[in-house]
């Protein structure tokens, strides 16, 4: 058995004949492809050109290489600006995908969050828009019917660190003066408990406290009963295509009937834009004016304003009403002739379908974009900051939708499981060395090479405020 012997010096020159390269991903070399072809680098230079600078600033990213990392979040599970960093510099293929060799250095997490927090939220809105109209040049954007619901994230606050809104005190300060108020002179750990727990229910009110590092984050439920800081987010997606038309980041502590507003006139807004940035083909007609027409929600935006409000736009509701003692319409026909339609509509079988379409299809997407998408536990503050985030994140499993169509899977890790498990069940064997079994996919895949990202821009990013 050999034996190292002492250090190795390292060569001093290396040639790029002798640099490792990858065989490439097929998913991020098919989503170059269709990225190209519809020219998305020029797009984003010219929509991001305002806000890079000539000379002064920091080294900058190319606006492509930005979108693009963001969008690595969701394709491979990864929640921090940070983890999106260490994972472009470390894969050949994610090197190949943004246009880095080998010898360059991608990227750092502290320029991606500095370029993120110099971008507008307008421009995150504009890109999420542009990846929208490519579905919908697919035919994968109806518009018609959506189904509007909303998660929970939790956000990068702590409990132990909320603040009284009014004098400033922490939570363990204000249980102390508490304790000395009631005659305790040195109260100990578990007179603090035995008092918090005498408190009852509502002793962490939003009205009463506040965390001081993310004021936009509220104290809220989460899905698995924990009490924590948390953010509302809110989608609006087309049930017969599956694609999310509208996000949108609320306060935990806003109820449905609340926001709902909000997320359907973002919803028609990005639905009238998308429509009028087609162009028909040659001898084709102009199509008709966009228009949202069903709305499915759960029973949590059940309310006689909701209800009215929404039939009042010309929209057909589809609502579950919870169960409630019989109701007193004196002086609110205009809210009982709504309520009773949307009873009758609900009921029927193609108001059942719907729910049952909703439930399979939201929640679908909930799991996609926060669960095996990475981004159930937020770690950027302030809600702007979020929303940016979001709007590239879910843009990104827009584009899944389209990457299904073309290559059969929306992810890199749904490509592998789609090709690589039906033979690893016939041989065990076969789950060898993924890079061989890569290799042998792309004998198989009409899969052209990526070509290399050029940035003919400025050089850095305006310092703006």
């Amino acid at each position: 058995m050999g034996k190292r012997k002492g250090e190795r010096q390292q060569p001093l020159w290396v040639s790029w004949k002798d640099l490792p390269e990858g065989p490439g991903h097929p998913f991020y070399r098919r989503l170059t492809g269709v990225l190209a072809e519809r020219e998305f680098d020029a797009f984003v230079e010219d929509l991001c050109a305002p806000f890079y600078a000539e000379v002064i600033g920091r080294p900058s990213i190319p606006p492509g290489v930005y979108f693009r990392m963001l969008m690595v979040g969701y394709f491979e599970g990864l929640d921090s600006e940070r983890g999106i960093a260490w994972r472009c510099a470390d894969s050949l293929a994610l090197r190949e995908y943004l246009g880095y060799g080998l010898a360059e250095k991608t990227p750092d997490h502290s320029t991606v969050s500095r370029t993120r927090r110099l971008l507008s939220l307008e421009v995150h809105g504009e890109v999420f828009t542009w990846v929208l109209a490519m579905l919908e040049e697919e035919g994968l954007v109806d518009g018609t019917t959506l189904g509007i619901d909303a998660t929970t994230l939790e956000a990068n606050a702590a409990m132990r660190s909320i603040r009284r809104r009014d004098t400033g005190e922490s939570y363990r300060e204000f249980l102390m003066r508490l304790a000395k108020a009631s005659g305790i002179e040195t109260p100990t750990g578990d007179d603090l408990r035995r008092i918090d727990r005498q408190r009852g229910k509502g002793k962490a009110s939003n009205e009463d406290w506040e965390h001081p590092h993310d004021p936009d984050a509220r104290i809220a439920k989460m899905k698995d009963g924990r009490t924590h800081m948390a953010h509302k987010v809110e989608h609006a997606v087309d049930l017969e295509t599956e694609a999310v038309v509208a996000v949108c980041a609320h306060p935990a502590d806003e109820g449905d009937t609340s926001t709902v507003y909000g997320t359907l006139a973002e919803a028609a807004q990005n639905l009238e834009e998308v429509r009028e940035g087609a162009e028909p083909e040659a001898g084709e007609e102009s199509r008709a004016e966009p228009r949202v027409e069903e709305a499915v929600l759960d029973r949590g935006y059940h309310s006689d304003d909701v209800v009215r409000d929404l039939s009042e736009l010309g929209l057909r509701t589809y609502v579950s009403e919870p169960n409630r003692a019989r109701r007193r319409w004196k002086g609110k026909e205009i809210e009982r002739d709504a309520v009773h339609a949307n009873r009758r509509r609900t009921r029927g079988r193609r108001g059942r379908r719907l729910q049952r379409s909703r439930t399979e299809v939201v929640e679908r997407c909930f799991a996609h974009s926060y669960e095996t998408g990475g981004m159930r536990r937020v770690h950027l503050r302030g809600r702007a900051n979020i929303q940016k985030r979001l709007l590239i994140h879910l843009a990104g499993r827009n584009l899944s939708l389209l990457m299904r169509r073309v290559l059969g899977s929306g992810t890199p890790r749904g490509l592998r499981k789609e090709l690589v498990g039906p033979l690893a069940a016939g041989n065990g064997a076969l789950l060898g060395p993924v890079d061989a079994i890569t290799a042998l996919l792309l004998d198989f895949l009409p899969i052209e090479p990526a070509k290399a990202y050029s940035w003919s821009g400025p050089t850095s990013t305006a310092l703006l405020n």
